[in-house]
C-alpha cells in the first residue's frame, strides 16, 4: 500500500485572469485527518473543488489510490471511494431522515439507483441505513423530516449520506460551521471516530477543534501554500501567524 491515499501535485486554478491557486501540493495519508486551513479567500473551498472533480484544475495531477484522476468526473471519483460535503447542507428536507440516507445507499446499487418512490424491499439496505444513522447519532431521529432537524443534525445527516458511499476519503467543507457548543462536541467525536476506517479531509476555521483532531494542517495563503505539519508545529510557524493576524486564530 502506497504511503499516501490522495496526492495532488502543482494544482493551479484559473477565473479567467486569476489565478485562484498557484501550484498547490497536498499529499493525504491513510486513515489520517488532513486539515485545510486558512484566512477567507485563501482558496480553500477552490482546492476542494479541483480535488472532488466540481472543478477540474488548470495544472497540476491529482492521483487517488491507483487511479490519476485529474480530469475525472466527480461521480467517477465516488466511484473510486472519494465522498464530500459542502459549505451549505445538500439535503432532502421534504423526506425523513432515513430516506435521505437510504437514497445515497441505493445509489451504490446498480439495480436499485435513485429508487424513491416505493417502500425498500432489501432488508441488507435497510440494515445499512439505521447502521449509518446509529454512527451518525441520530438513529432515534430516523422517521423524522431531514428539513425539521437542527442544524448540527443536519451536518450529521450529510456526513451519513456520504458515508454511505463507503469512501476511503471523506472531504468535509466545514462540518462545524454555524453550530452550537454541544453540536460542535458531537460532530468533532463523529469525525474523530471516521479515521478509524477511512481518511478525513476537512476544511475548518475552528482551530482549538483543527489543533486538537488533526495529524497533519496544510495553511493556505491567497491562493498558495504557507505552511504544512503537525498542529504543534504550524501553530508555532510565524508564516502562520501573520496569515490569521487580528482573527480568531
Amino acid at each position: 500500500m502506497a504511503e499516501y491515499l490522495l496526492e495532488a501535485s502543482g494544482i493551479g486554478v484559473r477565473f479567467g485572469d486569476f489565478q485562484a491557486l498557484a501550484g498547490i501540493s497536498l499529499a493525504v495519508a491513510h486513515r489520517s485527518i488532513h486539515a485545510l486551513i486558512g484566512p477567507n479567500g485563501a482558496g480553500k473551498t477552490t482546492l476542494f473543488n479541483a480535488l472532488t472533480g466540481v472543478r477540474p484544475p488548470n495544472a497540476g495531477r491529482i492521483v487517488f489510490g491507483r487511479h490519476d484522476i485529474t480530469r475525472a468526473p466527480a461521480h467517477r471519483r465516488v466511484r473510486y471511494g472519494m465522498a464530500r460535503s459542502f459549505q451549505v447542507t445538500n439535503l432532502y428536507p421534504a423526506l425523513s431522515v432515513a430516506e435521505n440516507v437510504r437514497l445515497a445507499v441505493q445509489a451504490r446499487h446498480e439495480r436499485e439507483g435513485w429508487v424513491f418512490w416505493r417502500a425498500p424491499q432489501r432488508r441488507d439496505i435497510a440494515d445499512e441505513v439505521q447502521a449509518i444513522l446509529e454512527r451518525i447519532g441520530i438513529g432515534e431521529r430516523a422517521g423524522a423530516r431531514a428539513g425539521d432537524l437542527s442544524h448540527g443534525a443536519q451536518r450529521s445527516l450529510e456526513i451519513g449520506m456520504a458515508l454511505a458511499g463507503r469512501p476511503q476519503l471523506i472531504c468535509l467543507d466545514e462540518p462545524l460551521a454555524g453550530m452550537g457548543i454541544d453540536d460542535v462536541h458531537r460532530t468533532k467525536e463523529l469525525i474523530v471516530g471516521l479515521r478509524d476506517a477511512m481518511a478525513v479531509l476537512l476544511i475548518e476555521h475552528n482551530m482549538s477543534v483543527v489543533l486538537s483532531i488533526s495529524d497533519r494542517i496544510t495553511v493556505m495563503a491567497q491562493g498558495a501554500k504557507i505552511a504544512e505539519g503537525p498542529p504543534e508545529r504550524v501553530r508555532n510557524d510565524p508564516a502562520v501567524r501573520t496569515a490569521y493576524l487580528g482573527s480568531a486564530a
